[in-house]
């Protein structure tokens, strides 16, 4: 699964470790959009339907590409 720039930053931003867990965490940041923020509200759409498409076993392999881990940085 491809998933844009954006798509990978929004999701870096809630960080959920399981699949449905970010779909969730999505579909409720959407009840809080304002009429303005359509275009946040179609990228956080196309990253839920690709989430969906997903199985949980494919987002596990690929949550490390996906969502950065900031909590574990090298110095």
């Amino acid at each position: 699964m491809n998933f844009t720039v954006e798509e990978t930053n929004l999701m870096c931003i809630y960080g959920t470790q399981t699949r449905q867990g970010l779909i969730d965490d999505l579909a409720e940041m959407q009840t809080h959009l304002q009429s303005d923020e359509a275009e946040l509200r179609e990228l956080a759409n196309s990253v839920i339907a690709k989430l969906s498409a997903m199985r949980d076993e494919d987002f596990a392999a690929a949550s490390d590409e996906l969502i950065a881990d900031f909590g574990e940085t090298e110095v």
